[in-house]
């Protein structure tokens, strides 16, 4: 990817209905999940995070209804849950939105803001950002984007908040659905000035950069495919789909995911009725 001040994605969004209940679900599919947050009046949401190595799943869920927040509002009335956002990593907000700009698209921000962190010790920290946004109307697969720039990463990355009993060690793919996979990859190609890579099976991956998790661009019958026994109900025709998360033991992810766990090949995968509207396939790393 050209963009020399983003490096890759760095969390993926997953709005919910009940911030607090779908915490709950996560921690039965066996992951550690962070103490709550409250973000500012301005964006007017919560949030719980899912710590890996250099990346994340933030399950988000709003509390005030904010001008901010609107999209979001948006995705949960005409969708219901599941990835409504992911984040690039930015080195420097400012700068990756200056050259966002250069390539033609009108970037919003960057917009400083900071939750309060509660820290394993019970002791209190802040989590500070700087994130642009993409243009709202300029989403891929109706999949919008945007980057941030973690400004107190000890805050965000706390160790004890890594180690999850499902063992994900990191996200190595966001799979996209869409009735046109070529046409949207190439959406999103434009956006970040990245490479398409075509496969034999007709996806089409858009590498986010460096060795960060691929965005994974498929039909809906190709992905049924991917995954035979997984039932996709929840799923819409077009939008974010699911998460391959890599493992260090594929066995342990069995077995911490349990009944709603589906065997595929050598991995296991939870249907999007189990995962707040989002396929999640554990395979080895």
């Amino acid at each position: 990817m050209a963009l020399e001040n983003i490096i890759g994605i760095d969390h993926a969004v997953i709005v919910v209905k009940d911030l607090d209940q779908a915490a709950a679900n996560w921690k039965r599919l066996g992951f550690t999940v962070s103490p709550r947050g409250t973000h500012s009046a301005l964006l007017g949401s919560g949030n719980y995070t899912i710590m890996f190595g250099d990346d994340y799943i933030e399950l988000l869920g709003i509390l005030v209804e904010t001008e901010h927040n609107a999209p979001s509002r948006a995705f949960l009335a005409e969708r219901g849950e599941g990835i409504e956002r992911i984040a690039f990593t930015a080195t420097d907000a400012a700068a990756g939105a200056k050259e966002v700009r250069e390539l033609g698209w009108a970037a919003i921000g960057p917009i400083d803001f900071g939750r309060p962190v509660t820290l394993p010790n019970g002791g209190q920290s802040e989590a500070k950002f700087s994130i642009f946004q993409w243009p709202v109307t300029e989403a891929p697969a109706g999949l919008r984007i945007f980057a941030c720039q973690h400004r107190t990463r000890d805050a965000v990355w706390i160790p004890e908040l890594q180690n999850h009993a499902n063992t994900v060690t990191r996200l190595k793919r966001v799979l996209i659905v869409s009735p046109n996979p070529v046409s949207d990859a190439r959406h999103l190609w434009r956006l970040i000035d990245g490479e398409l890579d075509g496969q034999p099976d007709g996806s089409v991956i858009v590498p986010s950069g460096s060795d960060r998790a691929e965005f994974v661009f498929m039909t809906r019958e190709l992905l049924g495919q991917q995954y035979p026994g997984v039932s996709l109900d929840g799923l819409p025709e077009r939008g974010g789909a699911g998460l391959v998360l890599g493992v260090s033991d594929p066995a342990a992810a069995a077995q911490a995911v349990g009944a709603v766990g589906v065997r595929v090949g050598n991995g296991v995968a939870v249907p999007p009725a189990a995962g707040n509207g989002v396929l999640l396939a554990f395979v080895a790393d």
